[in-house]
């Protein structure tokens, strides 16, 4: 599995932080490539289990995935799995608190299960996991903006 990690500093606390990324119906308000959000599946209490439909514009397109969260701390993380055209998708949000000031951490990684898919990404995956990793630090850079204007 291919991953990308990137972290960002955030003057606030993990409840702050953890307060705007749960919240993926007010996501299309605070990050500024998702398009709109449609919660499918809400679980009756927490947050894993919730499955929504995301439409983000990626590499100049629309692009609609299925989501859901598979694992959840609250003011610590969550993880997220998607499974679309020839792999797997997962994201991780970790949150490390120290003194007021908050380390975010997303970790995106694609596991490719169909051999085509495998192929098409040996010749040109360089390019998608570069503009992969710009979109994920635009997102990173909006959730900061959100959490410290308050």
């Amino acid at each position: 599995m291919k991953k990308i990690t990137l972290d960002i500093m955030i003057k606030g606390s993990a409840a702050d932080i953890w307060k705007v990324i749960s919240d993926i119906d007010g996501s299309v308000n605070v990050i500024s490539g998702i398009e709109k959000v449609e919660v499918l599946e809400r679980p009756e209490s927490g947050l894993t289990g919730l499955k929504w439909r995301e439409t983000r514009t990626m590499f100049g397109q629309s692009a609609t995935e299925v989501m859901w969260i598979t694992d959840s701390q609250e003011n610590k993380g969550y993880s997220t799995r998607a499974e679309s055209h020839g792999a797997i998708y997962t994201t991780r949000f970790d949150i490390r608190e120290d003194d007021g000031v908050c380390l975010l951490t997303m970790t995106f990684g694609a596991e490719l299960v169909k051999f085509s898919t495998r192929i098409v990404t040996l010749l040109t995956g360089w390019i998608f996991a570069s503009a992969t990793r710009k979109a994920l630090m635009e997102d990173l850079e909006d959730i900061k903006k959100a959490v410290e204007a308050g």
